[in-house]
């Protein structure tokens, strides 16, 4: 009786105690690799890194518990981008969010079966990342940050509007890695100064050198004003850019606010940090089980438009009432 008794407490315990060790086992950890071409301390790569967490928390993915996040910053040139994606893709990760067109480029190159979200792409059909915005086709989507170049003439209609003085502008960007060798928003933007009466000068840049020397020539005849589209590579450098502008007294047209609380005088653009956010929505679907080639590439709705005032008033310019009364807005 006694070893009856002990054969059907060891046979019960064992019975139990998958049933318990299975309610105590922490949820299944996923994997998702970030690459940013801001660096780690950049106060925008943090609000971005901030946006795209918390967009993860509301879909209950919380780094360190059931989600392991493997974040690389500093992605800011060719061989930089190579070894940020070598790092990532060695660790096996899920899913991959990435910040541009010239990282989403060689991703693209690296690899055809871990998805990838992009974000902040110029021109992903054109770029040869998605076969449409309807239907991706392939492991990669995620979200642009104009719909068409052709929006890209607005910044030198605000450059003419605060400046009408303005009778050259010079166009920066990073012939290697921008979308279309730079000249998917060169031509609308040369299109739309020639209409107005202004002389498109473009301005190649691969280093911070390249830029310091680029502005100063560009600086050296009168009538000049500067527009920075939105090369990945280049926001980096966005600081020297602002400050060269300054030195020189040239008005500039940025395309995200970030440049204005460095001191740019103007911004025409999509929110920056909320697309990160956002982008937490399909990683997420992703890691449910849906194809990144079935999830239809997104564009923003709406754009801002930021002036800084003291920015306006010590480069000597009078904003006209009309601008200001359009600005989503105005930092004074």
């Amino acid at each position: 009786m006694q070893r009856r008794t002990f054969i059907t407490l060891v046979s019960g315990a064992a019975v139990a105690w998958p049933l318990t060790a299975r309610a105590q086992q922490p949820a299944q950890m996923r994997r998702i690799g970030v690459i940013m071409g801001m660096a780690e301390r950049d106060p925008q790569g943090q609000l971005n890194m901030q946006a795209l967490q918390k967009g993860l928390r509301e879909r209950g993915l919380n780094d360190g518990q059931n989600l392991r996040l493997d974040a690389r910053f500093g992605a800011d040139s060719t061989e930089n981008i190579r070894l940020a994606v070598a790092n990532i893709l060695a660790n096996s990760p899920e899913v991959i969010l990435a910040q541009g067109t010239s990282i989403t480029g060689v991703l693209r190159q690296q690899t055809q079966t871990v998805p990838v979200v992009f974000t902040v792409v110029s021109d992903p059909v054109g770029s040869g990342f998605v076969q449409s915005f309807a239907r991706p086709g392939g492991n990669l989507t995620g979200f642009t940050n104009f719909l068409e170049p052709s929006l890209a003439a607005k910044w030198v209609e605000l450059l003419k509007e605060i400046a009408p003085s303005v009778s050259r502008v010079g166009i920066l960007y990073n012939p290697r890695l921008a979308a279309g060798g730079g000249l998917y928003f060169a031509q609308p933007v040369e299109t739309s100064a020639v209409a107005l009466g202004v002389k498109p000068v473009r301005l190649p840049v691969l280093t911070p050198v390249d830029i310091e020397q680029a502005i100063d020539k560009f600086a050296q005849e009168p009538g000049g004003g500067l527009i920075s589209p939105p090369d990945a590579t280049i926001l980096p450098h966005r600081d020297l850019i602002i400050v060269l502008a300054a030195r020189h007294r040239l008005p500039a047209v940025y395309p995200y606010r970030f440049f204005l609380t460095s001191g740019g005088l103007m911004s025409y653009g999509m929110d920056y940090a909320d697309v990160f956010r956002r982008a937490a929505e399909y990683v997420d679907r992703i890691l449910k089980g849906e194809k990144p080639a079935e999830l239809p590439v997104q564009a923003p709705t709406k754009f801002e438009l930021v002036i800084n005032l003291k920015t306006a008033e010590a480069l000597g310019l009078i904003v006209p009432p009309t601008l200001l009364a359009r600005a989503d807005e105005v930092i004074e």
